[in-house]
């Protein structure tokens, strides 16, 4: 069986991703401390940490919105009523987005570092929220359309 080119690119992009992930933690854990004699310990290898989370996320947004147009594009020729319905997911996406920025707490946090005060506005507090309450609402629809494909798989036996 030929695996396809973009089985190919994904599974290494993948494998990329995971090593330089294991590589980074393993830097953020084993790098030391800061100034070990400070109230609340800071990990050398934070900003670093918080960079390449912030990098993994806006590929996979960026990825997400490029594959998305792609498909529709595609879609549009082939089959327009296929293609209307990845707009509506590519607009979920938007609105997920949205809603995930609009309740995130813009108040600003106590004890960081100097280094940390440039982040610790309301637009980057909201950010950081949104990827987390997106990641958050992500996870339970996987985690529930594989139980519903699941149970449906099931009721069809």
């Amino acid at each position: 069986m030929a695996v396809t080119k973009i089985r190919k690119i994904s599974s290494w992009t993948l494998l990329i991703c995971t090593l330089i992930s294991i590589v980074i933690l393993g830097m953020f854990y084993a790098g030391g401390i800061v100034d070990p004699s400070a109230e609340m310990k800071e990990p050398i290898y934070t900003g670093l940490l918080i960079d390449w989370i912030y990098v993994i996320f806006i590929i996979t947004a960026i990825s997400t919105v490029i594959f998305a147009l792609w498909q529709f594009i595609s879609l549009l020729k082939a089959s327009p009523k296929s293609a209307i319905a990845s707009l509506i997911v590519l607009v979920f996406f938007a609105a997920l987005f949205f809603i995930t920025y609009s309740i995130g707490d813009p108040t600003p946090l106590k004890g960081l570092n100097a280094d940390s005060q440039d982040y610790n506005i309301p637009f980057w507090l909201k950010v950081t929220d949104m990827w987390i309450y997106s990641t958050i609402t992500l996870v339970v629809l996987i985690i529930l359309s594989v139980v519903a494909g699941s149970v449906k798989r099931i009721l069809n036996k």
